[in-house]
């Protein structure tokens, strides 16, 4: 099939694309080309994977695949109980996860950088909301690079916006429901600082390329649009969205 001649954002969650095409499906297929490309310039020692999870549960079954006591016998550890909690609070888990991990494999798989794909799950509720922003912020208290790419039109608010405002309550926000937004922490003057990378995104027009940087002083330029564009064409897409008036 013949790419297409100019590639642009789609309105993936509104008919006509909405009823005849999965969002999560494009998703995933997004995540996994976005980390098939990322294996092709990334230096030696580093690896991406994607990571895609919708739906999370908390798993209550274990399975124990040590020697089993002998048929009415129990293990010492059968005998313990622990004790009643000092106190229950509510916890949310984030919800639904696509995204792209950069691992560095010098002395073990350690965090380099992510891409995180919103989903409309992520911006559905407060709860699901923090959670998403408590992830970001957790991946660059660690030091590592962060993209995030948000195109979902059917949920209103701006979850880089809302990350902006926990690091910073004097930071610029973006004001933008779709946008991509890169993040990298850096040292001026011996002091930590974050640079930031937003730009907003609109259906009908082309997706930008944005720096992805990584532990330490690798950066990679992430094209968007290409990787947008292979996912639209193994899709089969089939219909071509126009600008929003």
């Amino acid at each position: 099939m013949p790419p297409m001649a100019n590639a642009t954002l789609h309105d993936h969650f509104r008919p006509p694309l909405s009823t005849r095409r999965h969002w999560h499906a494009f998703h995933n297929a997004w995540a996994t080309y976005l980390a098939s490309d990322l294996n092709s310039r990334l230096p030696t020692g580093f690896f991406a994977e994607p990571n895609v999870q919708f739906g999370i549960e908390i798993d209550v079954a274990t399975f124990d695949e040590s020697n089993q006591a002998p048929h009415g016998q129990s293990t010492s550890s059968a005998l313990w109980e622990p004790p009643a909690p000092v106190q229950t609070i509510p916890f949310t888990l984030a919800t639904d996860i696509v995204e792209v991990i950069v691992y560095d494999s010098q002395g073990g798989p350690t965090l380099a950088g992510a891409i995180e794909l919103v989903s409309p799950a992520n911006k559905d509720r407060v709860a699901h909301r923090e959670a998403f922003v408590s992830k970001c912020e957790t991946y660059l208290q660690a030091g590592a690079g962060l993209l995030i790419v948000d195109v979902v039109t059917d949920r209103k608010g701006s979850l880089h916006d809302d990350l902006l405002d926990r690091l910073d309550s004097q930071a610029v926000r973006l004001g933008s429901d779709l946008y991509a937004a890169a993040y990298h922490v850096v040292e001026r003057n011996a002091q930590p600082a974050l640079d930031v990378w937003q730009q907003v995104l609109i259906v009908g027009q082309a997706l930008p390329t944005m720096p992805l940087f990584l532990r330490g002083s690798v950066c990679l330029p992430v094209a968007l649009d290409e990787s947008y564009d292979r996912t639209c064409r193994e899709q089969r897409f089939p219909v071509r969205e126009t600008p929003a008036t």
